[in-house]
């Protein structure tokens, strides 16, 4: 890892290079994009075990690092995983374009033709913590949305996504697109953030992907407007009405079956009439599944549940934990995720129909969901081939970023010498 002594320099250098490629990407055609996402993809897979073995060094990094398991299963690189980088680069070559894509248009008594189009927008950075997918994520949605890219990955994951921005390199020569369209920041020097959010003269948005520290201090600190969402403090509620085995099912898989992830559910509200009629079968699930249950009151006396701290249900621990309450109907299991959630992900279990529109109409999380896992708040899960990262905010972007959240739009007026009057 070479040492930069002036990084406002290096940032500086890398944002005008950066610039200067967006201005070419943003007409870029729709064919050199998708050749130099399947040459990315290919690369990808070419160089699959020089990128494992990239990873390797990162894991001992990350060990003496002393960071969580959780964040050690993020930053872990295998085949199975290094297949679908390349599958997700292949997905999103697979879009349609959305550069260029008429989103709306009219014509007015005043004889001009209006067209609003998307159009790319600009230069992106992203920061990002540990997962060394992010770098071909990003790199690809923001590269098919006809924008340049300034990658700044987490310190632990240095090596993997250095090789996986080799190979998203080689696809953009290639195809005969700037190479300086996707760039990453070739230090771990912290300093490289500061300069990536004052950078309004050469970066449009800033995507902070990762734990509460890394994006706090992003949305505290930029200059640059900011996509992110704080915490992912994800509610499933199972309703009175809900069925019984979809439940346990959903439960169960939105709590274990990955645990650090933005969409894993932190809280589980339980209707008091649902609890009467089947017992403590979610909580019994989770506890036998390894997951520490913490809860109040009543679901005390279930065996394996311990009491719930003061802050517990407001609280992302990306981990075989999980807060628990029991509720009186779905108000106020709406009225505690209004209270305890960050806008993020939240489930419904019901079969009542009323019941889910209640929840799906008063309740205004980025992403509302019936009967089903909140592990599913992602982009690829989506249809987006990949996701930039997950906004909770209300401008601009809402839930999965993909390419077509990346553009912004311009208006194109057409007139036959058309004078006001």
């Amino acid at each position: 890892m070479k040492d930069f002594e002036d990084i406002d320099a290096l940032m500086a250098d890398i944002g005008a290079r950066a610039r200067a490629a967006a201005a070419e990407l943003a007409f870029a055609s729709a064919e050199r994009k998708h050749a130099a996402l399947i040459g990315a993809a290919d690369e990808v897979w070419r160089r699959r075990d020089e990128i494992i073995d990239a990873n390797a060094e990162d894991l001992v990094y990350g060990e003496e690092k002393g960071i969580s398991p959780a964040m050690m299963d993020r930053l872990m690189l295998d085949e199975v995983r290094i297949r679908a980088i390349r599958d997700g680069l292949r997905a999103v070559a697979e879009q349609k374009d959305p550069v260029g894509a008429v989103i709306a248009e009219w014509d007015m008594p005043s004889g001009l033709h209006i067209q609003r189009v998307r159009t790319p927008l600009g230069v992106i950075g992203v920061i990002y913590e540990s997962r060394p997918n992010v770098t071909a994520d990003a790199g690809a949605l923001c590269l098919k949305a006809g924008n340049a890219v300034i990658l700044r990955g987490g310190s632990e994951s240095f090596h993997s996504s250095a090789l996986i921005h080799e190979c998203l390199v080689t696809g953009l020569k290639q195809s005969g697109l700037p190479a300086d369209a996707i760039q990453l920041v070739p230090t771990r020097d912290r300093e490289a953030v500061s300069a990536m959010l004052k950078a309004v003269e050469h970066i449009d948005v800033i995507v902070p992907r990762g734990g509460k520290g890394l994006v706090g201090l992003v949305q505290r600190e930029a200059r640059v407007p900011v996509f992110a969402h704080l915490e992912g403090i994800c509610h499933v509620y199972a309703d009175r009405d809900a069925d019984l085995e979809k439940a346990r099912r959903v439960v169960l898989n939105a709590k274990t079956r990955r645990t650090g992830i933005c969409g894993a559910a932190e809280c589980l509200l339980i209707d008091r009439q649902f609890y009467t009629k089947h017992g403590a079968v979610l909580i019994e699930d989770l506890v036998k599944a390894g997951v520490e249950v913490r809860t109040e009151g009543e679901l005390l006396k279930v065996p394996g549940t311990v009491e719930a701290a003061s802050d517990d249900f407001g609280r992302e621990f990306l981990d075989m934990i999980i807060a628990a309450k029991l509720v009186d109907g779905v108000d106020e299991a709406i009225a505690h995720i209004r209270h305890y959630g960050s806008s993020h992900t939240e489930s419904i279990l019901t079969e009542n129909d009323a019941t889910a529109a209640r929840f799906f109409e008063r309740l205004d999380s980025a992403i509302l969901m019936r009967n089903a896992s909140t592990q599913f708040a992602d982009g690829g899960e989506f249809g987006m081939g990949a996701e930039i990262g997950i906004a909770t905010g209300k401008l601009h972007a809402r839930g999965p970023v993909g390419a077509e959240q990346l553009t912004s739009f311009k208006y194109l007026v057409t007139g036959d010498g058309t004078c006001r009057k």
